[in-house]
């Protein structure tokens, strides 16, 4: 199965590898038992379908989430079912590759212009002479 990110990006299902583990948290007697929790690792240092610079800003993005070695772990224990969290956890992933994908648009360093220096400077002592006549009067 394959998983589309964006339309020129496509993820396959042998790059994830899911494991189960125990969840934390209240569950009753069945939390010992069962395995709900999926955690999944995607090894975006190996992925072929990656770039180079949106593996760079996958770096950024995940933080902590992701290991030394270019793995991307993350837990899903949110619902009560294995498949739910397994699905959430994917998705997460994805929204994850999606923000990495995105590229923000540069911004372009403008200077006010001469006009808009003097407005501003003659708006500050406008207001300050405003806060100098609401002091005490003077004993004259």
């Amino acid at each position: 199965m394959a998983y589309h990110v964006l339309p020129d990006l496509v993820i396959h299902d042998d790059d994830i590898v899911v494991t189960y583990i125990h969840a934390s948290g209240p569950g009753g007697q069945n939390v010992n038992k069962v395995a709900t929790a999926a955690q999944i690792r995607f090894d975006a240092a190996r992925c072929a379908t990656l770039t180079s610079r949106l593996r760079a800003r996958l770096r950024l993005l995940a933080g902590s989430r992701m290991t030394r070695d270019g793995v991307v772990i993350l837990t899903a224990q949110r619902f009560r079912s294995q498949s739910r969290n397994r699905e959430d956890a994917i998705e997460r992933l994805l929204d994850l590759l999606r923000q990495a994908a995105h590229v923000p648009t540069r911004r372009i360093a403008t200077r006010p212009s001469r006009t808009q220096r003097r407005r501003r400077m003659d708006d500050k002592s406008r207001r300050a002479r405003i806060k100098q006549g609401r002091g005490r009067p003077t004993a004259e």
